[in-house]
């Protein structure tokens, strides 16, 4: 495992307006949800794939390689449905992206890295399977990475019961992680930018169901109070198998939840950011 102290205390930089970037109306018109999907897939692919060359076993490092490119490849079909892949992944500045705060934490201990995909892919799995199910415009894509990010899901299971269940500090760690991270998984169960605007013959529903339905919308469909009772009730249950104690802190930071989702973004994700772009943006145009 990896000693390097996590940074996931790091407050949000939240100085200047959000920005939608090039090529998209991320703020909420079409295609802000499309959007958001693909950045929480790019990032956390980006930061599964800082892992090669330093997981703490070689079935490991393919076992991260493997989730990264899945997770890069639902961000691609998500990206074409907005604009421009490469302008959308590489030309945006950080206000502009839509992800949420936890898929941009660092690795920090190997720990970390499990709590957080634990959180993040029991919560895709859950939306996924709802949105598989729907005709809405992500039905296709859903159907495709759900059997995905089933695997994502068992894979961070395995290894939370190994490390909460294992050596006394290896439970320790993965204690130590689960409660690090657990304010970031409140944000998931926010509304997504730009789902109204998928709506399409349901939207006449949405508007007469009054706000509070609406608020409730995680996307067309999708109803995001049961999509968090669901999770909670996943993550509890893997959580007590690992003998671990489920954290019992806020869901959200000190700033509101769906900070990410509106652009505001934590310290470490402007210099993960430029370390993912520097290549294209040094050389624009350029082709392997």
């Amino acid at each position: 495992m990896s000693a390097t102290p996590t940074e996931t205390n790091a407050e949000p930089n939240a100085n200047a307006e959000p920005d939608s970037g090039p090529g998209t109306d991320a703020g909420g018109g079409s295609g802000g949800a499309a959007l958001a999907l693909a950045d929480d897939a790019l990032i956390l692919s980006h930061r599964l794939g800082e892992w090669a060359g330093h997981a703490p076993e070689l079935e490991e490092e393919v076992a991260l390689a493997n989730i990264a490119l899945d997770l890069l490849g639902q961000a691609r079909i998500l990206y074409s449905l907005v604009g421009d892949e490469d302008e959308l992944a590489y030309l945006r500045e950080e206000r502009a992206f839509r992800n949420l705060q936890l898929v941009e934490q660092p690795n920090g201990d190997f720990a970390h890295t499990i709590a957080r995909q634990l959180y993040f892919s029991t919560y895709q799995r859950l939306l996924y399977e709802r949105l598989a199910a729907g005709d809405g415009p992500f039905a296709a894509l859903a159907a495709k990475a759900v059997k995905e990010v089933d695997y994502h899901q068992d894979h961070a299971e395995q290894w939370t019961l190994r490390l909460g269940d294992g050596t006394a500090e290896s439970h320790e760690r993965m204690q130590r992680a689960c409660t690090a991270l657990w304010r970031f998984t409140g944000e998931m169960f926010r509304p997504v930018g730009g789902a109204l605007d998928h709506a399409g013959p349901d939207r006449a529903g949405l508007d007469h169901a009054g706000p509070d339905r609406a608020d409730s919308e995680l996307l067309t469909g999708v109803d995001g109070r049961e999509l968090e009772e669901r999770w909670l009730s996943s993550v509890t249950a893997v959580l007590e198998r690992a003998t671990l104690t489920v954290p019992g802190g806020p869901r959200t930071g000190a700033w509101r939840a769906g900070a990410g989702r509106q652009g505001l973004h934590t310290e470490s994700f402007g210099r993960m950011l430029a370390e993912m772009q520097h290549l294209h943006r040094s050389h624009p145009g350029a082709s392997w």
